[in-house]
């Protein structure tokens, strides 16, 4: 079971899980072997609402191929009806969506804010995505993270999902997201994270979630075991490659919001900065609030803000803390 059984912060209507009770695609035909990773990469190409038909049992489809988005799609929905694991066997990533990736097709003058595509994730299980994107010169800033997922532009929504093991390239400044990587969303609006596990990520930044310029909405989620494993941190110190803050999540740029709601958080560490929580908003024009949760046993090696263990903040004022534990 994925998410918080002791969080019970209110779900906007936007945050929560769509119908999918009249699929455009099903992948599958009744048994496991019918299930296939090529399947799951044509359903997502040609986008849509994807259900999966597999059996009564849980099943695991192990990729062969990373499922990317078109961004001709206005909306992919992926819901495994908690019996679907996605493993990316520790060497590809598991969902891809980028609005200014013309391998994708282009299909707005401006690539780095459109509405579509909305890619939703509900009731999935993803395990051992690897992304081997390294940052330099090519991709400086957004290319490199998300083992299971990366959402560049667009929407994306998560529900009730569980994330087990995934991976990131290890050092880079900027780089990160274990399991999800996301930049900028349409119109700031935020990533929704609702219901769900991560556990055991490693990453140079953010053993769980990483962004630039995103807004995230966290509820009634738990991250534990997640691990920020660069070094160096960011801008990366001489003699260094750079990462290693955000043991949980990884949250910089410019202008932007981090909202944790009936979340645990605990036991996830950073070589550098934040075992939990690096929030660096560069014009501190952002807020990162914290109501109804629990942060403990965040360890890390480098620099965090006094009064607030596991958490590296940097935008105006403090965070806001209400009704939560941080220890």
């Amino acid at each position: 079971m994925a998410g918080n059984p002791n969080g019970h912060a209110n779900v906007p209507p936007a945050a929560r899980a769509v119908n999918t009770s009249n699929p455009s695609h099903v992948v599958g035909s009744g048994t496991p072997a019918s299930c296939t990773s090529a399947a799951l990469v044509q359903a997502v190409g040609e986008g849509g609402v994807i259900t999966f038909n597999c059996g009564p049992k849980p099943v695991t489809i192990t990729m062969t191929s990373t499922a990317k988005v078109m961004n001709t799609s206005q909306q992919v929905v992926l819901d495994g009806g908690g019996l679907v694991t996605l493993n990316g066997a520790g060497k590809y990533q598991i969902l891809y969506m980028n609005t200014c990736d013309p391998k994708q097709v282009l299909t707005t003058s401006d690539c780095i804010d459109q509405q579509w595509p909305q890619l939703i994730v509900q009731n999935l299980t993803f395990e051992n995505g690897y992304s081997a994107v390294q940052q330099n010169k090519q991709t400086p800033y957004g290319g490199g993270g998300g083992g299971a997922i990366y959402a560049e532009g667009g929407q994306l929504k998560v529900v009730n999902s569980l994330f087990v093991n995934n991976r990131c390239y290890q050092s880079g400044p900027d780089l990160g997201g274990a399991a999800i990587r996301a930049l900028v969303q349409y119109r700031s609006d935020p990533v929704y994270i609702t219901d769900d596990t991560f556990r055991g990520g490693v990453c140079s930044n953010g053993g769980a979630l990483s962004s630039i310029d995103t807004t995230w909405d966290v509820i009634n989620s738990v991250m534990t075991g997640n691990k920020a494993v660069g070094w160096g941190a960011n801008p990366a110190q001489p003699g260094t490659p750079g990462g290693g803050s955000g043991g949980a999540i990884y949250n910089d740029g410019g202008n932007f919001n981090l909202l944790v709601a009936g979340s645990s958080i605990h036991g996830n560490s950073a070589r550098e900065g934040g075992g939990a929580i690096f929030f660096v908003v560069d014009n501190d024009q952002g807020t990162l609030t914290i109501q109804n949760s629990s942060l403990s046993g965040n360890p890390n090696q480098g620099f965090w803000t006094k009064g607030y263990p596991g958490i590296f903040f940097h935008s105006s004022g403090r965070p806001i803390v209400i009704a939560s534990r941080i220890k």
